[in-house]
């Protein structure tokens, strides 16, 4: 008589039961792995902005300028810098200084927010900046 060989149904029961335990803890990691590379990406945009504020105002600081106007930086271009040396919180100060990811959005006015998600949100106030994100908010 041939012996048959193979899994019994309750063996195949149990393995089922483990891989469904296994995805169950699994799944909720993967989730929040979006809202972790959201709040990744705007704390480089608040680096960003926090470096190339500094950069600015050294350059400002070497050229011996002592007001506001157009400093041009090598590989940078223009940017517009207020009184003290700092690069304006708009698109011809800051935004020109840095480079943005492209999933950021720039408001024009010193904000800087991922994508459509106002509330995650990296904000540029020249020499007093506030670069911190709200990556409370960034679903991370």
């Amino acid at each position: 008589m041939k012996q048959q060989q193979g899994f019994t149904l309750i063996e195949l029961i149990v393995v089922i039961v483990i891989l469904g335990i296994l995805a169950a803890t699994a799944v909720p990691r993967f989730v929040n792995l979006q809202g972790d590379a959201r709040a990744a990406a705007m704390q480089g945009v608040a680096g960003s902005i926090e470096s190339a504020k500094e950069l600015v105002r050294a350059r400002w600081l070497a050229a011996g300028s002592t007001g506001a106007g157009t400093l041009t930086i090598t590989g940078i271009g223009a940017v517009t810098v207020g009184a003290t040396g700092y690069p304006t919180a708009d698109t011809a100060g800051i935004t020109a200084a840095i480079q943005l990811p492209t999933a950021v959005t720039d408001n024009g006015d010193g904000t800087f927010d991922y994508g459509t998600l106002t509330a995650c949100r990296v904000t540029y106030a020249g020499a007093a900046a506030t670069t911190s994100p709200n990556t409370a908010n960034c679903g991370g």
